[in-house]
């Protein structure tokens, strides 16, 4: 069975999009979005069920839903490019000019997402993908190889650090105080700019800024040969492949330290992303199972409007300027708040598409992609 396509759009992949954007939110809420305050366990079973919660969570989702996401964002710039050279046109400057404009959309999720914002990490990364528009999809193997396999960290493993020590620590601490004291605009001030900085500096040390290279260059390369519409034979090899992948990076990184860590901990992440990507599409090509995911295709057609309207619930639940739950919320109980705000975010959103093609925020950042195409065409004929 051939995956379902509407109007050239692969269901799939907005149910997939869908799927990363509420394990996203999921994480988001354990973690309380970086406001690292937590209730003291009154029981030892309360103790035991909060660690097993955050464990899970991030064994499962950790690295691996941002992963999906960033993959499916290089997709998707391959269907913008293919869908302009069809009309005669070439998308690079005008994709240019939509990162752009996913820089506003960054710092307004990071005003209220201190630190943990990857919107500004796709912007910086996104460029990447101009210049390989048009190269073959070799180049694009090579090149999602080569920063899948974490150069800097490799480097650093045997002496040669490009990169310097960065004060991450010392900038998530100046965004959790402004956090922490209640001041709406000292916040918001402190997130969106130390916190963005901060944000950028975790990502280099964590090995996901080359990771996010070699992301985005996968998803043009998964893009340009269709493999969403391959058969379930396809990705029941891709799902055996990184079922051991992921066992022997997970032995392994358990036994190294600093940049060897680094390095298998991104690549054992990297083989379960794919366990979660096949097993995903695999199920989906059960008729019962692609029904029940009609939610989750809504959810992700709308990924930009849930992405950051989820940072501001999150904020106004956990944030001292608002309700300020953080200190009486514990690790299950948030986990539960968000499985609630995550379904009414899904309900929102079939209920928005009923009546609108796309979100909210998906249309402004449509709208202002080609603002002036018109007058320019009319100056280019005259």
């Amino acid at each position: 069975m051939n995956q379902p396509v509407t109007k050239n759009r692969i269901e799939v992949v907005d149910a997939l999009r869908g799927f990363a954007i509420c394990a996203i939110l999921l994480l988001h809420f354990v973690e309380h979005f970086i406001y690292n305050v937590y209730p003291e366990a009154t029981t030892e079973a309360s103790k035991l069920l909060n660690q097993g919660v955050w464990d899970s969570m991030f064994f499962l989702l950790g690295g691996k839903s941002y992963a999906i996401f960033a993959l499916l964002f290089g997709f998707t710039f391959v269907l913008q490019q293919r869908n302009q050279e069809n009309k005669g046109s070439d998308f690079g400057g005008r994709f240019a000019w939509r990162l752009i404009l996913l820089t506003v959309f960054a710092t307004i999720n990071a005003a209220f997402f201190p630190g943990g914002d990857v919107l500004l990490l796709f912007t910086i990364t996104g460029f990447m993908m101009i210049p390989f528009r048009k190269a073959s999809q070799k180049t694009l193997l090579v090149a999602a190889i080569f920063f899948l396999l974490q150069p800097l960290e490799l480097l650093a493993s045997v002496g040669i650090k490009i990169i310097p020590s960065l004060p991450v620590g010392e900038y998530y601490n100046i965004v959790n105080e402004a956090t922490a004291t209640g001041n709406f605009w000292e916040m918001i001030w402190a997130n969106a700019t130390i916190g963005q900085i901060g944000s950028i500096y975790w990502a280099i040390e964590a090995g996901r800024f080359c990771q996010t290279f070699g992301l985005l260059m996968m998803g043009m390369l998964i893009s340009r040969g269709n493999y969403f519409r391959k058969d379930v034979s396809f990705w029941i090899k891709v799902l055996l492949i990184g079922i051991v992948s992921s066992y022997l990076f997970f032995i392994i990184k358990g036994a190294m330290t600093d940049s060897l860590k680094t390095i298998f901990s991104m690549w054992f992440n990297l083989a379960f992303t794919s366990v979660l990507i096949s097993t995903f599409v695999i199920l989906y090509h059960n008729e019962s199972f692609s029904k029940m995911c009609s939610g989750l295709r809504a959810y992700g057609k709308m990924s930009l409007t849930n992405y950051i309207s989820q940072s501001l619930i999150g904020s106004i639940i956990f944030f001292p300027y608002a309700f300020g739950l953080a200190p009486y919320l514990g690790v299950a109980v948030s986990l539960f708040i968000g499985v609630v705000v995550m379904l009414l975010q899904i309900k929102a959103s079939q209920i928005w598409l009923k009546s609108y093609k796309q979100g909210p925020l998906e249309n402004i950042w449509k709208q202002l992609t080609w603002i002036n195409k018109k007058q320019s065409s009319v100056a280019v004929a005259g």
